[in-house]
């Protein structure tokens, strides 16, 4: 059996056993230095009055489509926001569930094709599942036409909490999705369940022969990484082409990590927090066949939405090759810095300033761009000063 093969094989019972006569496990390197960042910032509030904002994409033409987490996109043109668009599908308005990301086809100025994410719910409405659906964009008349729903989530259940969920394309054109745990824990090391895994797919839902199980002998095709909580955020590195995502943990231990193909991140078996009644996870922070972290956040901050700032023309100069994420409930903008690969620190922009901070892009126009999650939420311009 492969390494890949044999990390999905870890279900709960078979990792205790196997940890027992394994060598000592890896453990990532300590939570590197906070600081208050010393570049000063202008931010400009674009749009505002949006309803739970919770992912945004560039138009070729300047404005921006945003979602709104009850169940609508609009657009922003010149700071004017539209009326909400018609022909999306049935979405399930519950807790964290709702409309999610959205992202345009890599070939967007031909095909006019959109992708989004969202909380499907099942034939009788009391389960719901995370679901990718494709779209022509009709931007004139305000709508989407030929909705297709492209990659629907296995075994659906009730319940609000972590459905992921982010879209990125790699440079080849295929698709990653991040896909929360649903609140129930172990789903996550399971290979035969969606939840709490990284998927990999074709722009048409197809899976890519590429996959690491694309036979589906040991886990399901799609899957390229299990053992993930409920991944928020996720960033292709403007160099590698690889992907990193941002995960929520519990009671601390959000995570950066650079999700491989077919291994498995630790979720809920390890972690570098605590649950929420105090209680240690199974298996400490570390332990032999599991992924261990990039960074860490120890005590959580909630994070959500990810990026690299690397634009051809930085209007940020000084973040120049960082990665950026937002903090819900530490209300911030974060910045990491690198060395190559690794982050070795951290700097806080926007304390307490403008709220949760649900998404932020880098700009095709160099800026960095927030959204902030509120029933009146905002979109944000931030330059350097």
């Amino acid at each position: 059996m492969t390494l890949s093969a044999r990390c999905y094989g870890m279900i709960y019972g078979f990792v205790l056993a196997a940890v027992s006569v394994a060598a000592a496990p890896t453990f990532a390197a300590q939570c590197c230095v906070e600081r208050e960042g010393n570049t000063s910032l202008r931010t400009e509030i674009v749009a505002e009055g949006l309803d739970e904002p919770w992912g945004l994409a560039f138009l070729p033409d300047g404005s921006i489509l945003v979602t709104e987490r009850p169940g609508a996109i609009r657009r922003v043109v010149n700071g004017k926001v539209s009326d909400p668009f018609s022909g999306l599908p049935a979405i399930g308005d519950v807790g964290q569930g709702g409309l999610l990301d959205i992202a345009l086809d890599p070939d967007f100025a031909e095909t006019q094709t959109i992708f989004f994410t969202f909380a499907e719910p099942s034939a009788a409405g009391d389960a719901y599942g995370t679901a990718v659906a494709r779209a022509r964009v009709d931007l004139d008349g305000e709508g989407l036409e030929d909705v297709q729903i492209i990659f629907s989530a296995n075994k659906k259940s009730s319940g609000g909490r972590h459905f992921g969920s982010r879209l990125r394309f790699a440079g080849d054109g295929t698709l990653f999705v991040t896909l929360g745990d649903r609140g129930t824990q172990m789903r996550a090391q399971d290979p035969f369940d969606h939840a709490g895994s990284v998927i990999r797919i074709n722009r048409d839902g197809s899976v890519p022969a590429e996959n690491p199980f694309a036979d589906g002998k040991d886990a399901l095709p799609e899957i390229w990484s299990i053992g993930h909580r409920n991944a928020q955020g996720a960033a292709i590195h403007p160099q590698t082409g690889e992907l990193w995502t941002l995960s929520h943990g519990a009671a601390g231990g959000d995570e950066v990590n650079k999700p491989q193909a077919g291994l498995n991140y630790g979720w809920p078996l390890i972690s570098y927090g605590e649950n929420y009644s105090g209680a240690p996870f199974a298996m400490g922070a570390a332990a032999e066949g599991l992924e261990q972290p990039i960074f860490y956040w120890d005590p959580s901050i909630a994070p959500s939405g990810f990026d690299f700032y690397d634009p051809a023309e930085p209007l940020i100069p000084d973040w120049q090759g960082s990665l950026l994420a937002g903090a819900l409930r530490e209300q911030y903008l974060s910045r990491l810095v690198l060395d190559g690969q690794e982050v070795i620190a951290e700097e806080r922009y926007l304390v307490d300033r403008f709220g949760r901070i649900r998404d932020v892009r880098t700009g095709p126009d160099g800026a960095v761009w927030l959204l902030t999650d509120s029933s009146s939420g905002q979109l944000i311009r931030v330059t350097q000063d």
